[in-house]
């Protein structure tokens, strides 16, 4: 089946979901649990501490996406209008062109061991070095499941670093996590090698746990935007203008990276993974040179299509935590019909590729406001009093107005109800 489904913005929740179900042949209880979110405080009690209730975030479904060759429809939960829309159409000017495609580096995580007290760090790396592979040993006995599978430790990397105090060595046990995100994994693995690095070194080991900084888990995602300006060519120079600030400005490059992080947490969160994790990870990526710096890459082509790339880590997993613990985020990760992380990880991706350009292009020409306020008329709607089927109503009223202040939306609201 094709991801392209004409008027989806325009169907019921029900429907939707029906037609999602039919394209990713969901259970009678897939179904069930996305769309009476059957996640109730009991569930929630064993998953976090002094838990007093729950707060349901809507999940959208984004259409027209074809990724590595495979027409997929992606989950987003968020609360803000216009994410899940603005990735849909941006996916369309793509489709026609063969989609996104993607690569992957692996999955490996950072566990870090800081090592203090040394009188000679650099002569307690080369000792750290000589036992390597009894420290891989030491972490692979740790979850002897993951070796067995083909994950585990598999390499050491070792810095001295000129702390405030003194200099400190930290050791980096690189681990694949196949699968999962990994964070108990490395951890588990980094505590259990503490006391023999510091029967090695002769210091004294303080902090023992994983970097968010994934960068040996990078993933890249490329996309040709089919000539979205029909021909326009000042408003293909308005939109590399827009995507060049990015590049030069701090201001405006954290903006532009959030739009990014718009989409690509909207799907963390549905499918149960870490967004703080993803979040951190991506901005110290965008600062590894020393400057915070873009995510993405616009370049132009002769005919007016723009080629567009994003590269990031993407520490995320399908096995572990949320993901199998959350009744809701694993149903509706089954919509995606995957298999691994590395299929979750070039969706994700996508979705922020998609989401920049969507960006971009919309403050190349009728600037953020007009759409999204569009959306969000209905979110204010609700809020002046509106009842359920007044809702559309009060939207294409004020519409027609070319206004969408709380005030214009209120006003509307009270004449209806006069």
């Amino acid at each position: 089946m094709s991801s392209r489904i004409s008027k989806f913005y325009q169907l019921s929740p029900q429907e939707r979901l029906d037609k999602v179900s039919k394209f990713s042949n969901l259970t009678e209880q897939d179904k069930d649990m996305i769309f009476n979110q059957k996640f109730i405080t009991e569930q929630a009690d064993r998953m976090i501490e002094n838990v007093i209730g729950t707060l349901p975030i809507p999940v959208g479904v984004a259409v027209n996406f074809k990724v590595n060759h495979r027409d997929v429809l992606i989950p987003m939960a968020t609360e803000e209008p216009s994410v899940v829309a603005a990735a849909s159409n941006a996916a369309k000017y793509a489709y026609e062109t063969g989609g996104f495609k993607t690569s992957y580096t692996g999955s490996f995580m950072r566990a870090q061991v800081q090592i203090t007290e040394l009188n000679n760090p650099y002569f307690a790396m080369a000792k750290v070095y000589e036992h390597k592979e009894e420290i891989l040993e030491l972490c692979n006995q740790q979850d002897p499941t993951l070796v067995a599978i083909g994950g585990g430790a598999t390499d050491i990397d070792l810095q001295v670093i000129e702390g405030e105090h003194e200099k400190v060595l930290v050791a980096h046990l690189i681990v694949n996590t196949l699968d999962a995100m990994g964070a108990n994994a490395v951890n588990t693995m980094a505590e259990a090698c503490a006391p023999f690095l510091e029967e090695i070194t002769g210091g004294k080991v303080v902090l023992r746990i994983l970097s968010n900084l994934a960068d040996k888990r990078i993933v890249r995602a490329s996309a040709v935007f089919k000539d979205p300006f029909n021909g326009d060519k000042q408003t293909l120079k308005r939109f590399m203008y827009g995507y060049d600030l990015a590049t030069k400005d701090l201001y405006r490059a954290a903006t532009h990276n959030k739009g990014i992080m718009n989409g690509i947490t909207s799907v963390v969160l549905a499918t149960g993974n870490d967004t703080r994790a993803i979040e951190a990870g991506a901005h110290a990526y965008a600062a590894r040179n020393g400057h915070y710096q873009t995510l993405t890459r616009f370049e132009l082509a002769e005919n007016g299509d723009i080629f567009g790339t994003i590269e990031l880590p993407l520490a995320v997993g399908l096995v572990g935590g949320a993901t199998q613990s959350h009744p809701v985020a694993k149903a509706v990760t089954n919509i995606l019909n995957i298999n691994s992380a590395e299929e979750l990880a070039g969706i994700i991706a996508s979705v922020g590729l998609a989401q920049n350009f969507a960006a971009i292009r919309a403050l190349a020409t009728d600037g953020i406001q007009k759409g999204h306020m569009k959306l969000h008329a209905r979110n204010l709607a609700a809020m002046a009093g509106a009842n359920d089927n007044q809702i559309d109503q009060v939207v294409e009223m004020a519409t027609k107005e070319g206004k969408f202040t709380f005030d214009t939306i209120k006003n509307i609201v009270e004449n209806l109800q006069k």
